[in-house]
């Protein structure tokens, strides 16, 4: 099933980041491909989040995701939340309807769901590095997967105190000598650019844990993932992650559910 031309009556999807990716906009725009579908996908970057989002309402663009460093400062220029966004002042996704913005998050559904699947051991605890908008979807979804003892690493004492409060776990400005069940990496590090041979773990760390989580999604492969399974550990990308939260946005913009086999396709061409 072919796309149709694009022309006035196509339908505008955009994401918002401080580092734009490729990844989004090659998934939904083959998923768009795949289902026949009268839309397209562009990601863009802004100094001005304001401005972008009047741009959004104004032009009747239909969705956005939101990256690093958006995902809250986003918040008081919406209409509403939904579910889980709603319950951790966190967004990724905004969906417009008629000039109403609604602000969801997939990532915390994406990550719970990948979490439950690994069938961890229920005393699990987590080391968990980062505190900003993924840092409270990435954790709030461990707590809400069962792991409930934890700590948050996070140089800002500020946000990563407050967020170890709203899960009921301990904070550290460092890893220090500190080991755990599950290490989740939810800061850049890893990510392509300027820290893309950096460990968010020393591999010390990485030995004595069960499970690593890195929320970062390119390179897929990033030197955590790669120095966990190396060390024979179970480890969930940020590619895996990104995936299924992409599934979700692409469902609530379109109101159309791919196949299995139509997101596999998407997701080999989006990992380039």
């Amino acid at each position: 099933m072919a796309r149709p031309p694009i022309g006035r009556d196509t339908t505008l999807c955009m994401s918002l980041s401080a580092r734009p990716s490729n990844f989004g906009t090659r998934f939904h725009n083959r998923l768009y491909e795949l289902t026949g579908l009268d839309f397209v996908y562009k990601a863009f970057s802004t100094t001005d989040l304001p401005g972008a989002i009047r741009g959004i309402r104004a032009l009747g663009i239909r969705g956005c995701a939101v990256s690093m460093p958006f995902k809250e400062a986003v918040i008081p220029l919406l209409d509403g939340l939904k579910g889980s966004a709603a319950a951790i002042d966190s967004v990724n996704t905004i969906v417009n309807d008629d000039g109403r913005l609604t602000g969801y998050n997939t990532d915390y559904s994406a990550v719970r769901t990948l979490v439950e699947q690994a069938a961890l051991p229920p005393d699990s605890d987590v080391l968990l590095r980062g505190s900003g908008g993924m840092g409270k979807a990435v954790a709030t979804a461990l707590r809400d997967a069962g792991l409930t003892r934890g700590t948050i690493v996070a140089r800002n004492e500020a946000t990563g105190r407050a967020l170890a409060a709203s899960v009921d776990w301990d904070w550290a400005a460092d890893v220090g000598s500190r080991t755990a069940g599950v290490l989740a990496n939810v800061t850049p590090i890893g990510m392509e650019g300027a820290d893309a041979d950096a460990l968010a773990f020393d591999r010390g760390t990485i030995a004595a844990a069960g499970l690593v989580l890195d929320a970062v999604a390119l390179p897929p492969d990033t030197p955590l993932i790669r120095a966990a399974q190396d060390a024979g550990k179970r480890t969930i990308t940020g590619s895996a992650i990104a995936v299924l939260q992409a599934v979700e946005q692409f469902v609530l913009y379109t109101g159309v559910t791919p196949t299995a086999a139509q997101i596999a396709d998407a997701a080999t061409l989006a990992r380039g």
